[in-house]
C-alpha cells in the first residue's frame, strides 16, 4: 500500500521503482540491516534506500517490526531533500 501511494504521489521513474521495490522486500530478510531505530518509539526503524539519489533527494522509509509475529509494516516511504 504505501509503496503503491508512494509511486501514485511523486511519479518516480521505473529504475528507481525496481530499486525501491527491492529494497522493501529485503526488508522481510533482515529488517535491521542498514537502518536506524527511531528513539521515542517502539520498534520504529528507518533508513533511506541506497542508491536512491535523484536530484538532491533520496528516497526513505520508515517500518515499524514485530519481532514476536514476525511482522515488518512500511509507515513510509518519502522523498527527502538532503541538507543544505
Amino acid at each position: 500500500m504505501h509503496l503503491d501511494l508512494w509511486i501514485a504521489t511523486f511519479k518516480p521513474d521505473q529504475d528507481l521503482i525496481n530499486l525501491v521495490t527491492a529494497w522493501v522486500l529485503s526488508r522481510f530478510e533482515d529488517p535491521f540491516q542498514g537502518v536506524r531505530r527511531e528513539d521515542g518509539f517502539d520498534n520504529l526503524w528507518w533508513g533511506h534506500v541506497p542508491l536512491s539519489l535523484r536530484d538532491g533527494t533520496m528516497v526513505v522509509c520508515s517500518y515499524f517490526v514485530h519481532e514476536r509475529d514476525r511482522v515488518v509494516a512500511c509507515n513510509s516511504i518519502v522523498p527527502l531533500s538532503l541538507p543544505t
